[in-house]
């Protein structure tokens, strides 16, 4: 099974829809990068999205998560702390999920972020989210905060990225 982070492509525009259709209407999908305002279904609309997307490489980096040519994810590193949703966000598809891809691709952009020179990095996730919490918590996340926002709680982790080895990282393609 080869499973790859490659930069989002029109190439995938098929793939990527499947993966975006099986969260269903309204639902966040953390990752893509997909704002209220994006048309993706169209050839046009998802070329200018994917285009919006690369356009803001040096303030984000955007990756799919792929899988035997399948789009099973998607994966964001903000380069500048966002306070609200911090540096990282991630999401697999509900058919993907339990199989490991978002420790997996986590631990790969925690590489590119160190090989970005960031000494650490805060993610968040809901507070009854355990399968994001178990990934979080596998790559060296240490809980900071939790967070109440009403009817549900924010729990905020910072990853050192210095202990991930030299500090030089593995850069994402």
């Amino acid at each position: 099974m080869e499973r790859l982070l490659i930069a989002p492509t029109v190439g995938l525009h098929v793939e990527w829809l499947e993966a975006h259709a099986e969260w269903g209407a309204g639902v966040h999908e953390d990752g893509f990068g997909v704002g209220p305002s994006d048309e993706v279904e169209s050839a046009e609309g998802f070329a200018a999205w994917v285009a919006g997307l690369a356009a803001r490489a040096d303030r984000a980096t955007v990756r799919w998560i792929v899988e035997d040519g399948r789009v099973q994810g998607g994966i964001a590193l903000r380069h500048q702390l966002n306070e609200v949703t911090g540096h990282i966000g991630y999401g697999i598809r509900p058919s993907a999920r339990g199989r490991g891809l978002a420790t997996w691709a986590l631990g790969e952009m925690l590489d590119h972020a160190s090989s970005l020179g960031m000494g650490r990095v805060m993610l968040g996730c809901l507070g009854d989210n355990v399968a994001s919490i178990k990934t979080i918590e596998h790559q060296g996340g240490v809980l900071a905060e939790v967070v109440d926002k009403g009817d549900r709680s924010v729990r905020r982790y910072w990853i050192g990225l210095v202990e991930r080895g030299d500090g030089r990282g593995t850069p994402v393609s």
